[in-house]
């Protein structure tokens, strides 16, 4: 696919007649434009013409793709060493705000995603054609980004030599530009509407040298799976990864793909996570609304064939003994799996199913089984993100079924799978005795995609909630300056900061653990659930959107999803004394203590999820307690302050 629809130095492109640059502009798009689009792009090349009529240098591009996919620029401009971005709507006699929002999120990707953009000028350009003049305002928005400017269809010129007047930057060849290296980090609803619409991960991940894995994780997997299918063979692969490497986008990318490869493979992606599917489900159902003018429904039963909450599965296959349609299922944070006292317990108070005797993990490969010949079960593995009671099967609750039952069965696991976060202090031997496996290392991914300003704030967060104070200092000094963390014990201070740093679309909304129920008096109420779609998806106009700071997702809303930045409210709960955390749950009037290793795990977790919730920074609002109020002391929450103001994060 090419970069843009059209490209030509801007003295060539004067010269040229309209017929032949549309022709060109047409032959070069891949989705048939309807007559609309080719009425604007004849009227664009007829402004442009004009507006750019006495330059004599600069290179202009139609259709410019940018890191996130589904997103072109208008126009580009590159002219004396400088980026502008034109975003046209013809015809609009207004300055719709979603419009500008749209040309500046162009700027922002750019800035972020594209490498020969880092140290750019970006000069975003709303053109309304039939709107009033507006008077040459010239506005940095931040570091190497302008204010959007909104003008008319003969406002352009002006601009843009007003802009060349005050700036001066060397120039820069174009071509080099055109072709940067892209490094995309989409959010999961981002990825998966990309991959729903025919992309390949290529598109959409890092394509940097140090996130290859992604790639190559792909590729094991379907090597894996053709064998499997062409030696009648059944087999389980255990894909690991650190926080927001992408374990989730490889797993959609592996049913998309393989649904490709053999429609009657019936390849399924499987969630416990219940906000996950549901969004998923609602942000795909919406595009394909949007895209092919379907009926909600009829997008929505398509979106819930794709993925599908891994209960439904499960409790279909309780009656019957026939094999599942499916023959690839790819099982989305299997370590959070259920142990065997857990589902028995649940099978027989929801269910009436009075003789199971099963874990999760053996269960569902037991599904499996059923199929003569061929099968194959992908498990997504991450490391500290069990959060609710019963998830302590763990990977080990699945090699324990293996081998207890599954001894024919292929399992291939990458080196990785001892790191402490998947193994529980087991080592490998102990894990893999008596089971078929082979090593795979690509099915590790070991590059966190979703802090894309710095891969050490998983890490960071991991060094800080086991009190490695050494090591989580050293790691925030890294990234502090590109990827920020404040501390504030105002919570209308932390609201204002996450409106200020989020520019254009990028979301913002506040979290906090679910047993966070002392929060109550700021208004943070956990005990609220939030509605996942209408907060992920919502626009700045609804008021159950996440921008409206009013609704708080826990770390059951927010797992396995994220937000660009995020306010985290930090409770009793989670105390810090005497050089350790100390563990509290809030049950009636008091705060009662957490003795079970299980429910401190849960605990710890919890605030792990929500501190790798956010794509760009973070700020944590820590109360100063109330010495009135014996169940909000200021002592319950004086010791994490200055706990975090240690380690070096800034207050406001």
């Amino acid at each position: 696919m090419k970069r843009a629809y059209y490209s030509s130095n801007v003295l060539a492109f004067i010269n040229k007649d309209d017929f032949t640059i549309f022709g060109e502009i047409t032959s070069n798009d891949q989705f048939a434009a309807d007559d609309l689009q080719k009425n604007t792009w004849k009227k664009q090349i007829e402004i442009l013409k004009r507006e750019l009529s006495t330059f004599t240098e600069g290179h202009l591009l139609f259709e410019y793709t940018i890191p996130r996919i589904g997103n072109r620029i208008d126009n580009v401009l590159l002219y004396k060493g400088i980026v502008f971005l034109l975003e046209f709507k013809v015809g609009e006699r207004n300055y719709p705000s979603y419009a500008i929002e749209q040309t500046t999120d162009y700027a922002l990707d750019l800035s972020c995603f594209h490498k020969e953009s880092h140290d750019k000028l970006l000069v975003p350009i709303l053109v309304c054609t039939r709107a009033p003049e507006k008077e040459i305002s010239i506005k940095i928005l931040k570091d190497n980004i302008l204010e959007t400017y909104s003008c008319n269809e003969n406002g352009i010129r002006e601009y843009i030599k007003s802009v060349c007047d005050k700036f001066d930057r060397p120039l820069f060849n174009p071509v080099s530009w055109i072709n940067s290296i892209y490094m995309p980090t989409p959010t999961i609803i981002e990825a998966a509407q990309a991959l729903y619409m025919g992309h390949n991960v290529k598109d959409i991940s890092r394509n940097d040298a140090s996130a290859k894995n992604l790639n190559e994780t792909t590729k094991a997997i379907n090597e894996i799976i053709d064998y499997s299918k062409a030696n009648k063979k059944k087999s389980i692969c255990f894909i690991t990864g650190v926080p927001g490497a992408g374990k989730t986008l490889a797993g959609l990318n592996i049913a998309i793909e393989r649904q490709k490869v053999d429609e009657n493979e019936h390849a399924v992606f499987l969630s416990g996570n219940g906000p996950l599917v549901d969004v998923l489900q609602e942000a795909l159902a919406r595009d394909d609304v949007k895209r092919k003018g379907i009926r909600k429904t009829e997008a929505m039963r398509k979106a819930k064939e794709f993925i599908q909450i891994i209960h439904h599965f499960r409790d279909d296959a309780i009656s019957i003994d026939a094999p599942p349609i499916e023959r690839v299922t790819i099982f989305d944070e299997a370590q959070r799996a259920w142990d065997e006292p857990n589902l028995v317990d649940f099978m027989k108070r929801k269910k009436g199913v009075l003789d199971f005797n099963m874990s999760e993990p053996e269960f569902l490969i037991s599904i499996l089984n059923r199929h003569e010949g061929w099968a194959t079960i992908v498990c997504l593995i991450g490391g500290g993100q069990e959060i609710n009671k019963g998830e302590s099967a763990g990977i080990a609750g699945w090699f324990e079924s293996l081998r207890s039952n599954y001894l024919e069965w292929d399992v291939y696991i990458s080196n990785k799978i001892t790191d402490e976060e998947y193994s529980k202090g087991r080592s490998f031997d102990e894990l893999a005795e008596g089971i078929n496996y082979k090593i795979k290392d690509d099915l590790h991914l070991s590059v966190s995609l979703r802090s894309f300003r710095s891969e050490n704030v998983s890490a960071f967060v991991k060094a800080l909630l086991d009190v490695d104070k050494k090591t989580a200092k050293k790691l925030y000094e890294q990234f502090k300056n590109d990827y920020p963390i404040c501390i504030t014990r105002d919570l209308e201070k932390a609201k204002l900061w996450v409106k200020e740093k989020a520019k254009g679309s990028q979301r913002y909304g506040i979290t906090a653990s679910s047993g966070a129920k002392r929060l109550r008096k700021y208004g943070v109420w956990v005990q609220n659930k939030v509605d996942a779609p209408n907060w992920f998806l919502n626009g700045k106009d609804d008021i159950r959107a996440s921008y409206f700071l009013e609704e708080t997702a826990t770390e059951f809303d927010i797992q396995g999803l994220e937000l660009d930045w995020t306010i985290l409210c930090w409770d009793a709960n989670l105390r810090f004394n005497n050089g350790q955390f100390e563990f509290f749950n809030f049950k009636g009037t008091k705060w009662q203590n957490i003795n079970k290793d299980d429910n401190i795990l849960y605990l710890k977790n919890a605030y792990r999820v929500l501190l790798t919730r956010a794509r760009q920074g973070f700020i944590i609002f820590v109360p100063t307690g109330d010495a009135n109020d014996i169940t909000m002391q200021p002592g319950f929450y004086d010791g994490v302050y200055h706990y975090l103001k240690e380690i070096g994060i800034n207050e406001i």
